[in-house]
């Protein structure tokens, strides 16, 4: 069937070895999205051929990033499918039937070399590659005999198996991001495909085999891995699977938020953000490395920052739902060039969706961190709370520092704050206050409103001066929001014993 007409298919191979890098959420999301656009299907694989570099727990971790993450897979580890097994590993037998066939029809050949061979002959030869000039001169079953090759496997030698690449051939990758590229076969290298000491295949030959079984249609992958794709067009050809060839999209590289290279760890240890979608806890060293969700960001700000990331939609529109990112998402609007990331921006974002939310839902995760400071209160009066202070901060936690003057009544009072707005008759016009304020029986915000005002103006009084003490007496400092909102929220008992405290110590 042609490429055009299948069914689209796209999967997203992570290998466990440590935590999801955010490059790697951008580029299984950029999947999800173009999957979901064409009405296919996400396939998750587990690239775990390398068990030298094997982590426990790292395939939980990066199943629970998707998870939090709201990037949902059709079919593969853990869901389930038609196609599987999905964990390389354990498709050992799948991937000797295809070196074999490579290894029958003189693709491939055994390759004896030891490691201390390869030094030597790098040491001879500069730039070595393994290679159509150079393969005569090593240890494989092109330059020995059928004979001296099987008594080398009798006696338990271990080899590899090296893709045949014939030299001269124009190797053409048609990418959807970067147009057309044409590789001169001569450059490429004899890629070892398989390795008999572990019996099992490397990424090149396993991912191949997969995305053929698994009937993948494109294949969406990082920008390393594109000096790898003329390699893998040869493999098709070998295999005479061109008819079936998936097409390709190579990403843009995630940039340093300033300076040269990619995106790392120590970037963000540096600057103080996180680069994995959740904590890891590393299982050997003990270390912790800090995640987006640990930090308080919401899952839809972070996908909504790594979208814009090397794509854009084309119009001036920046905040945009998981369904809005579906229906506008085009790979050919991908940048060739690298992306920066703006960690800063990524902040901004998260102080958008906390003001798309509604006041409920940032109550709700806003409730825990109340209650961590050994604080109860009613989810009505924190949904009103919320609805005063969200514009106010960037993460939910900071919620509790911008608004912890509702709780709990100041037990001190700013210095410099005091110095500047409480007068030497400060105190004698805060008592006037709460003697109006108490004798206040509607104590709604808008009544005390009028009844303040009307006072103010009665005694020819000056508005700031009277709100600045009437704020240093209630909160402590000189923050929060209007007067009436934080009164009117604490209550008028609460109020008054606050007013009166701060007439007592400051004088």
């Amino acid at each position: 069937m042609a490429v055009e007409n299948r069914r689209v298919r796209v999967r997203f191979a992570p290998s466990p070895t440590g935590p999801l890098h955010i490059g790697g959420v951008r580029t299984a999301l950029y999947n999800y999205l173009f999957a979901r656009q064409n009405g296919g299907d996400l396939i998750f694989r587990i690239e775990d051929t390398d068990s030298n570099r094997f982590v426990e727990g790292a395939e939980e971790y990066i199943l629970e990033s998707f998870r939090w993450l709201g990037i949902k897979f059709d079919e593969g580890v853990s869901f389930g499918g038609n196609y599987g097994p999905y964990r390389q590993s354990e498709r050992r037998d799948i991937y000797k039937k295809y070196v074999q066939i490579l290894l029958d029809s003189g693709k491939a050949y055994m390759a004896f070399d030891t490691p201390e061979e390869l030094d030597q002959k790098r040491a001879e030869i500069d730039n070595f590659q393994y290679d159509a000039s150079t393969r005569m001169q090593m240890r494989n079953s092109l330059s020995m005999t059928a004979g001296e090759v099987q008594a080398l496997i009798d006696a338990g030698h271990q080899y590899v198996v090296r893709f045949k690449v014939e030299p001269g051939e124009k190797v053409v990758v048609n990418d959807l991001i970067r147009g057309v590229v044409t590789i001169d076969s001569t450059i490429l290298d004899d890629k070892v495909l398989y390795k008999s000491a572990d019996e099992l295949p490397t990424y090149h030959l396993a991912n191949i085999v997969d995305d053929h079984l698994m009937e993948v249609s494109h294949v969406i992958r990082g920008e390393e891995w594109l000096p790898s794709a003329p390699l893998h067009v040869l493999l098709y050809r070998a295999f005479g699977w061109e008819d079936t060839m998936p097409q390709f999209a190579h990403l843009s590289l995630l940039l340093k938020p300033e300076g040269n290279g990619k995106l790392s760890k120590r970037d963000g240890d540096r600057l103080g953000f996180p680069v994995f979608p959740l904590e890891w806890h590393d299982p050997k060293s003990g270390a912790v490395s800090s995640g987006f969700r640990e930090s308080d960001y919401l899952p839809e700000a972070v996908i909504n920052f790594l979208a814009l990331l090397g794509w854009n939609p084309g119009d001036d529109v920046e905040l945009m739902t998981m369904e809005d990112l579906i229906a506008k998402f085009d790979l050919s609007k991908c940048s060739k060039a690298g992306a920066r990331f703006d960690y800063k921006k990524m902040i901004w974002f998260n102080h958008e969706y906390i003001l798309k939310k509604s006041d409920k839902e940032i109550a709700g995760i806003f409730m825990p961190v109340v209650k961590s400071h050994s604080v109860e209160v009613a989810p009505e009066l924190l949904e009103k709370i919320v609805s005063l202070m969200k514009g106010r901060v960037n993460f939910v936690h900071e919620l509790w520092d911008a608004s912890s003057f509702y709780f709990i009544a100041p037990e001190t009072y700013d210095e410099k704050t005091a110095k500047k707005r409480w007068k030497e008759d400060s105190a004698q016009k805060m008592g006037e206050l709460a003697d109006l304020l108490e004798s206040l029986d509607d104590f709604s915000i808008e009544n005390q409103d009028a009844a303040v005002h009307r006072w103010i103006e009665e005694k020819g009084y000056g508005m700031g001066e009277i709100m600045n003490a009437f704020r240093l007496a209630l909160v402590g400092e000189g923050k929060g929001p209007q007067m009436f909102d934080i009164s009117g929220l604490i209550g008028k008992e609460e109020a008054l014993k606050r007013l009166r405290r701060a007439i007592e110590v400051l004088g």
